[in-house]
């Protein structure tokens, strides 16, 4: 069984089908990653699987059960869990403060607190845990927005374009962090547009446009679709 399954999800608004029909289904322990060009809809099925949007159509299972509109806060009680694309923090806590909230989901203060002392090592910020968001670079930035996720012990984490905006030698470090979660067990599905890395980490692809899924399949096969390539890469890619 798929420890996530998307059946058919559809969502409108008014007279735009942002998402279409979209299924798909991630095994345990998995890396899945989900490419398409912007406004291909890759963030609102983030939203509809997170429980930020509800689907007008279709369902999404965790763990064999489904989750369509249940609330954010109860899926992460359930272990799945999302980072945004915009870096979400808050701007009057340090880095410690912020990943102690997000710990706090599933432990009390004092365990919360220790919890995310850990996880912010862990993700590789160690020695930055009294400063404040505003001050670290956009790697370290990346890195909080997993460290939240991490904190609050989740099964299957949704990365939402950990990786925009660095260059690819600051990519190395999130993406050894995303690596080491998912060989701990954690499942892992990431909407990326820095291409090499998706093709280095994504075990299994998915390409969305204008709403639909158009291909699936192992990274190779992707970059050899030729849907794929019309509708994303271009004439050529080279992976």
């Amino acid at each position: 069984m798929a420890l996530l399954s998307v059946q058919g999800v559809t969502k409108r608004f008014g007279g735009l089908t942002a998402v279409n029909a979209v299924s798909f289904d991630v095994a345990k322990g998995e890396i899945l990653g989900i490419i398409g060009p912007n406004g291909a809809g890759k963030t609102t099925l983030f939203s509809l699987i997170s429980g930020f949007l509800t689907p007008d159509e279709g369902d999404v299972l965790f763990d064999g059960q489904s989750i369509k509109g249940v609330p954010t806060h109860v899926q992460v009680d359930r272990g799945l869990v999302r980072s945004f694309q915009i870096v979400q923090t808050f701007a009057d806590m340090d880095v410690l403060d912020v990943v102690t909230t997000a710990a706090l989901a599933k432990l009390p203060m004092v365990e919360a607190i220790d919890f995310a002392a850990q996880t912010i090592r862990r993700v590789g910020l160690g020695g930055k845990e009294y400063l404040t968001p505003a001050v670290l670079s956009l790697q370290d930035k990346k890195l909080l927005e997993v460290a939240k996720c991490v904190a609050t012990q989740p099964r299957l984490i949704l990365l939402d374009e950990v990786m925009a905006g660095l260059t690819m030698a600051e990519t190395e470090a999130p993406l050894a962090v995303i690596r080491e979660l998912n060989a701990s067990g954690v499942t892992i599905v990431m909407v990326e547009h820095v291409m090499p890395v998706i093709m280095r980490t994504a075990t299994r692809i998915a390409v969305i446009n204008f709403g639909e899924k158009i291909a699936e399949g192992t990274p190779q096969g992707i970059v050899e679709d030729k849907r794929v390539i019309e509708a994303y890469f271009g004439e050529h890619l080279d992976a």
